[in-house]
């Protein structure tokens, strides 16, 4: 793609860096083959060329963003379906997140738009904020009806129950042998620790009965990706450097082997560090070395641990394997997940159109909640083509959205290893 930036604006590092992005993009739009907005709606400005274009007249006139562009920006779900897909290497992922920089900083938003938002990238990335949020949902549901749509929606992805944590919180998880093979740092996240600590919990355990020490950083809470992907470049910069700094720390200090996220939404993040913080002297090193250690667990199970898996179970259940999207398309994780499932005697089913999103998307299920009802009855569709005994996947936010959709369980893959390999069975199972 021609582009007509000017000397001046390229020694804006972010204009370079999307400069030479749009430079690879040949207009072919195989990338619309597979975007879930361009599929649904058929609108050339829904599918990644056509954002491609807005984002390139943006920045190239120095242009501030209205209603139309920040609607067709904003409606993105970065799946990164579409870096798949591209014939030309268009990393269509920091083009995005240059756009939704840009969107934010010269378009003001309506006030509820705006004031949404705000609550959002406020509440949801802490922890102790959001637990009190939780809890109070289950006391306003029964109320929900007197709510306006859009709220009654959102409630509904709440959880019904916050389930108790089992393991005490604390700093570092040592085998009970003590025989120590490796040491990793986990990242508990945000959300996940408060309504799902069971994902945190099993992997601990997982890693743990392999001799495997885990780290638990009290001061980093969230990887950032939130308000990264709402264009609030400022707040997820403090998340960001806040976690760089303290794993950072803790390597030199004491060493670490890994990175450990069971958040595939948030590994494609950590794994982002060092582009993030490429042109940025003082943390471009200690950045690239935290996405250096970073791995999914699925990933760091399947390359450094060989299993002990335990025949616990008589029956061999059918396994839906859904892929996140951060997953398959973000991280390029496509095989290892299900390579570790089938160890477990469980047959893994491949669900039709697998490569399309679920709807989550971080908060997408929340800001766009049409858009992401569609993708999500056309995913649950899908997984009961095949008639799973239960489902299995690397993402919370997965998890939560699929799961409002049918009443196939749903569990995350480590909480099946933990299981297979000596752990208990998830509560999400004790009716099969």
């Amino acid at each position: 793609m021609q582009t007509s930036f000017t000397d001046k604006q390229l020694e804006n590092k972010d204009n370079k860096s999307s400069e030479t992005i749009l430079r690879k993009c040949v207009h072919c739009g195989m990338c619309n083959a597979t975007c879930p907005t361009y599929g649904i709606n058929g609108d050339e400005l829904e599918g990644p060329r056509g954002r491609i274009y807005l984002i390139k007249d943006m920045l190239e006139n120095n242009k501030p963003a209205n209603k139309k562009i920040a609607k067709h920006i904003d409606s993105c779900l970065s799946c990164y379906s579409c870096m798949t897909t591209c014939p030309s290497g268009v990393n269509y992922m920091h083009l995005i997140d240059h756009g939704r920089n840009h969107v934010e900083e010269t378009y003001k938003r309506p006030f509820l738009d705006r004031t949404f938002r705000n609550i959002l990238s406020f509440v949801l990335p802490k922890p102790n904020i959001f637990l009190i949020l939780a809890i109070a949902s289950k006391v306003i549901k029964p109320f929900s009806f007197l709510l306006p749509q859009f709220l009654k929606n959102s409630l509904s992805l709440m959880p019904n129950r916050i389930p108790s944590k089992k393991l005490k919180s604390q700093k570092v998880y040592s085998p009970k042998n003590n025989k120590i093979v490796s040491r990793v740092a986990l990242l508990t996240g945000c959300v996940q620790r408060v309504i799902a600590p069971e994902i945190n919990e099993a992997t601990i355990r997982l890693l743990n009965r392999h001799n495997v020490e885990v780290v638990v950083m009290p001061d980093v809470e969230c990887c950032g990706s939130l308000n990264h992907h709402l264009g609030k470049k400022d707040l997820a910069r403090i998340s960001f450097v806040k976690n760089i700094e303290s794993w950072h720390q803790e390597y030199l200090d004491n060493g670490l082997d890994a990175i450990i996220s069971n958040t595939s939404g948030c590994g494609t993040t950590l794994k982002d560090y060092g582009h993030i913080f490429k042109n940025d002297k003082d943390f471009k090193k200690k950045a690239k070395k935290i996405s250096d250690l970073t791995k999914d667990i699925t990933e760091y199970l399947h390359e450094n641990l060989k299993l002990n898996y335990k025949n616990t179970e008589e029956k061999n259940y059918k396994v839906a394997y859904h892929s996140a999207c951060s997953m398959q398309h973000g991280q390029k994780i496509h095989d290892q997940p299900k390579e570790l499932i089938s160890k477990t005697g469980s047959e893994v089913l491949e669900i039709p159109e697998g490569h399309l999103c679920c709807g989550s998307a971080g908060t997408y299920n929340i800001l766009h909640q049409k858009m992401a009802k569609s993708l999500l009855r056309n995913k649950v569709k899908n997984i009961e083509k095949v008639s799973p005994d239960f489902i299995s996947t690397g993402n919370v936010g997965c998890i939560t959205q699929i799961s409002t959709g049918t009443r196939i369980p749903i569990i995350h893959t480590v909480e099946l290893l933990d299981w297979f390999t000596g752990g208990p069975k998830p509560y999400k199972l004790r009716k099969l």
